[in-house]
């Protein structure tokens, strides 16, 4: 299935998975709004919301860059507006937008603790929220959540308690907002990488260019995002899904060309359950 002329709104997508996902979009012509913060170039991160819209016209969709904070309530209800007023209405909405902080308690400031429920469980919960008239009207709607699967285990929370209960948020959002949209026809699902994914995130919070190295690109998620949204939203909800594990379900036999560099071993990431074993069979795999 192509999405031309469908239109995604992508929360944090002026770099990373958000831009990859919007770029896959684009090569089938569809229509992305960007929301995200970044409209003056950061020193240490890359791309601006601008310069994500270039990358997405060239690559042969229609883009909307919008300066959003998705803390900010009628921020996010006037972006929604001005998306469905410019392209006709919203078909996807990709919640990617997250902070993180992977201190203990003790070494977690409350302001940080505040950002990050503030940006990965409201920021979704409320993004999803006012999508939803607009999401009703489309003919296969999908929200999906750059979230992990919800493994209530130990070991995920004691590192890093704060960040983790925020990020377990947004997937509890779509245990949640599953059930409740079903009868609309509604789509809601999360997404997880099994490996680390090279963004500017990882390289600058866990490890450099030796975890770069050790990561897949972002383009695995780009890819199993599009088989999401490719399936009926009716039949299709509920699911967390880690990306090779799905891939590998939808016919994908070779994961080499998402290796950052195929001779370094790659490096899990959080959250991926000890039961979820990754594919076999493939070439390139963990």
């Amino acid at each position: 299935m192509s999405l031309k002329n469908k239109t995604l709104f992508i929360t944090g997508g002026s770099r990373g998975i958000g831009l990859a996902i919007a770029l896959r979009a684009a090569r089938d012509g569809a229509n992305v709004t960007i929301a995200a913060k970044t409209a003056e170039p950061h020193p240490k991160l890359p791309g601006t919301i601008y310069t994500s819209a270039a990358e997405i016209e060239a690559a042969g969709g229609k883009c909307l860059p919008l300066m959003v904070d998705v803390r900010d309530e009628a921020s996010v209800a006037a972006a929604m507006e001005k998306t469905a007023e410019t392209f006709g209405g919203i078909d996807i909405v990709v919640n990617n937008a997250s902070a993180i902080s992977l201190t203990n308690t003790e070494m977690t400031d409350m302001k940080r603790f505040d950002l990050m429920h503030q940006i990965n469980t409201r920021g979704t919960f409320m993004v999803s929220k006012y999508a939803i008239p607009y999401l009703a009207k489309a003919e296969n709607p999908h929200i999906l959540m750059l979230s992990p699967p919800l493994d209530m285990s130990t070991h995920w929370f004691a590192p890093h308690l704060a960040y983790s209960i925020a990020k377990y948020g947004m997937s509890l959002c779509v245990l949640g907002l599953a059930g409740e949209l079903a009868s609309k026809g509604i789509a809601v699902n999360a997404l997880w990488p099994r490996t680390t994914i090279a963004t500017a995130a990882v390289q600058n919070l866990l490890g450099g260019d030796k975890m770069v190295q050790a990561s897949r690109t972002p383009e695995i998620l780009a890819d199993a995002a599009h088989m999401i949204f490719s399936k009926p939203s009716r039949s299709f909800s509920g699911n967390f899904l880690i990306d090779d594990s799905f891939m590998a379900g939808e016919g994908v036999t070779d994961f080499t060309p998402y290796r950052v560099d195929p001779s370094v071993p790659l490096m899990p990431d959080f959250f991926v359950p000890r039961d979820s074993k990754p594919p076999e069979g493939v070439k390139g795999g963990v």
